[in-house]
């Protein structure tokens, strides 16, 4: 298991309570910075899961990208929890704390120590489109149910790919969104709807234009 140095942060790297029998959505990212597309799919997911909690986890650093330049973990969950005010919504760094490298990591240390609770995974499009580059992709997706959320242009991408076709036999009918924090894994729904052209990269490149 690869992990990095533990980092705590007093009121930033903590566990966010819950409570047994919660459903509970999990959206990870770097969210440098978080924006309102962002808050768009937290919404959209809270409201067609059905979800009593969505856990906003604001990674050390994602692996798969180049990590120069990434402000530091308190400014990022600080940033986050500014721009939320759904109560419903919680931003930790709590990976942090762990040490841990991989989202699979976090899926097996929650759903070994929160066995009551009813967990969630959620992404991008784009991320589906990517997923098997992840770190034991296939055990996230064994392990929690998966909502995964329309990007614009993502789309074709996302439900061509490796995970799609390997998850193809596990995936709900849109319309079934609801009853899938209470199913088995493996699970997951595509979910179409409201979208927002903003991203964090876009974001990033307008301001060091400016």
């Amino acid at each position: 298991m690869t992990l990095r140095p533990p980092l705590r942060i007093a009121g930033i790297t903590e566990l966010p309570p819950s409570a047994p029998g919660m459903r509970i959505g999990l959206f990870g990212g770097s969210f440098n910075p978080m924006h309102e597309g962002h808050l768009l799919v937290m919404a959209e997911t809270l409201r067609r899961l059905r979800l009593d909690r969505l856990f906003v986890l604001v990674t050390p650093g994602n692996p798969l990208k180049d990590n120069a330049g990434l402000p530091s973990l308190a400014e990022r969950v600080g940033a986050a929890r500014a721009l939320i005010g759904d109560p419903r919504i919680k931003v930790t760094g709590f990976e942090a704390a762990r040490g841990f490298t991989y989202t699979w990591q976090t899926i097996d240390f929650l759903t070994r120590t929160l066995k009551d609770r009813r967990f969630v995974w959620i992404m991008g499009a784009d991320s589906l489109a990517d997923f098997h580059r992840w770190e034991r992709w296939r055990d996230i997706a064994a392990r929690v149910p998966i909502a995964v959320y329309v990007r614009p242009g993502a789309s074709p991408r996302a439900l061509a790919s490796r995970a799609a076709a390997v998850l193809d036999h596990a995936q709900l009918d849109e319309a079934d969104a609801p009853l899938l924090a209470g199913m088995a894994a493996p699970a997951w729904v595509y979910l179409r709807g409201r979208q927002s052209a903003l991203s964090s990269s876009a974001i990033r490149a307008g301001t060091a234009a400016g």
